[in-house]
């Protein structure tokens, strides 16, 4: 996963991101774009190169994040391909996801049982119905207290008209980092990234950590669970 925010050429920067994540995922690529008002969602099957970069190029924005898929659950086809994007009464919303969460059919099954229709099978669009539901929509803690109705293995990256949010499970299993691009922030599932692109590491993303970003600049809260006694990183990461 990649995402930009305060870049007045976001989509190419996050092209250029996903491009050095390639090894990650090789089944689809997708970027989200925000303007400020709208978001605009660009993704095909196959690898970063088969994105129509002239395409993304005329996304205007100044916001975006991105995605490269491997998948874990749900089957590899378009209607899967990430970011996931979704228009609800709070408006528009895209999800970029990094993991597998492994109480994904029970909260599945209690989301379609109070009106949720699902489009996709992957675990991914869970979040986005969680945070459709009023109790979690209409609250300033409604991101942290979703999150913490989650089980397993999280990275996310959520893009919103005016901001940017990362965040990452309580045990930390997959990574995620922040870094600057002159006064631009992005933020990447592996710092190589900020390498091609000529940004700078700041840090990672703390285990529990919910990152927002806006034009205001950066907060940070935690998710509104308690926290593990330990860690456990993936090991597998190693290998990427």
């Amino acid at each position: 996963m990649f995402g930009v925010f305060g870049h007045e050429r976001a989509a190419s920067v996050t092209y250029y991101g996903l491009y050095s994540l390639q090894h990650r995922g090789e089944e689809s690529a997708g970027v989200v774009v925000s303007d400020g008002v709208d978001l605009r969602l660009h993704r095909k099957m196959g690898l970063v190169g088969q994105l129509d970069f002239a395409g993304l190029e005329r996304l205007r924005g100044y916001a975006a994040i991105g995605h490269v898929r491997y998948s874990t659950t749900g089957s590899s086809v378009l209607n899967n391909a990430q970011p996931l994007f979704a228009t609800s009464s709070a408006g528009p919303l895209a999800v970029a996801h990094n993991g597998n969460l492994v109480n994904a059919a029970e909260l599945r099954l209690d989301l379609e049982s109070q009106g949720s229709i699902f489009q996709t099978t992957s675990d991914s669009e869970i979040i986005i119905h969680l945070l459709a539901r009023p109790e979690y929509r209409e609250s300033a803690d409604g991101l942290e207290r979703s999150l913490a109705r989650l089980e397993g293995a999280f990275s996310f990256l959520i893009l919103t008209p005016k901001a940017l949010y990362a965040a990452r499970d309580w045990f930390g299993i997959r990574p995620l980092s922040i870094g600057r691009l002159g006064g631009a922030w992005v933020v990447s599932s592996e710092s190589c990234a900020y390498d091609l692109i000529g940004a700078e590491f700041v840090r990672d993303v703390e285990p529990g950590e919910v990152v927002r970003i806006d034009e205001s600049g950066i907060s940070s809260s935690r998710i509104a669970s308690p926290p593990p006694d330990r860690r456990a990183y993936c090991i597998f990461e190693h290998v990427y």
